[in-house]
């Protein structure tokens, strides 16, 4: 059981990373032309759905993870 409750929290480190990383690579600079003649052109930052999606996902994993391998720790810390 202390085997399993290890591996829930290694596969719910690597989801949290792998959240971050897609999350950081979701998004990218554009640059908007202005409204009117003679303004400057401002810069925005789109954002690529699926991989928004896909942070979501890994971070609700990586915590549904995390909860059931401290909770497998602690339960069989308690019956020792």
């Amino acid at each position: 059981m202390r085997r399993r409750a290890i591996g829930e929290l290694v596969v719910a480190v690597l989801a949290a990373a792998g959240a971050v990383v897609s999350w950081i690579s979701a998004s990218s600079p554009v640059v908007v032309a202005p409204i009117l003649d003679g303004e400057p052109a401002t810069t925005s930052q789109v954002y690529y759905t699926p991989l928004l999606t896909l942070s979501l996902l890994l971070a609700t994993a990586a915590g549904v993870l995390a909860v059931l391998g401290v909770a497998h720790l602690r339960r069989r810390r308690g019956t020792r």
